[in-house]
């Protein structure tokens, strides 16, 4: 039985990071979250007690821990940071286009959308741009320059997310690859 409650909450969590990815904190109903993860109604309050924002904060760090990972990956291959900032950005590239343009960040609206959140959201933009400030170290780059670039990659990523979402076009993603992976 426990194996299916904690199924159920890995669920829900999954389903929750999915739907804010598509359209929203606050256009995503705890309902919805529940027909997408296919987990039994008076499992949310049980898994949830915190409700919808407790939610979201585990759907936030589900999105960030993919997120470091992702970048680890990418590092992994990497010789330079130019090569590094190319990865990470085909990366979220490919993620949009695999969704046929529906899914950006989990993070995004949580920030734009709940004050309550803004801590969550803090620490999970902290976490991503850590991981990225500590492989540019790695490949060379000073403290200071490789925080600034991670900081710039990371807005950059964001907006590109949001602009190609709205053009349909993988295009913003292009700008951003040519301006810091030079």
């Amino acid at each position: 039985m426990a194996g299916r409650r904690s199924d159920a909450r890995q669920k829900m969590v999954s389903a929750a990071r999915e739907l804010f990815r598509e359209q929203g904190y606050h256009a995503t109903a705890l309902s919805d979250v529940v027909q997408r993860s296919e987990a039994p109604r008076g499992s949310v309050y049980f898994h949830f007690p915190g409700g919808k924002a407790e939610l979201a904060a585990e759907a936030a760090e589900l999105h960030t821990r993919e997120q470091v990972a992702n970048i680890d990956r990418a590092a992994a291959d990497a010789r330079t940071p130019a090569d590094l900032v190319r990865a990470y950005l085909d990366l979220a590239r490919a993620a949009l286009v695999a969704s046929d343009y529906r899914q950006g960040c989990a993070v995004a609206p949580l920030v734009i959308e709940s004050a309550d959140l803004g801590e969550v959201s803090a620490r999970s933009f902290t976490a991503i741009i850590t991981a990225l400030t500590g492989h540019f170290t790695t490949l060379g780059l000073d403290q200071a320059n490789a925080r600034t670039l991670a900081d710039a990659v990371v807005a950059g990523a964001e907006g590109a997310l949001i602009t190609a979402r709205a053009l349909r076009s993988t295009s913003p993603f292009d700008a951003v690859q040519a301006v810091f992976a030079r």
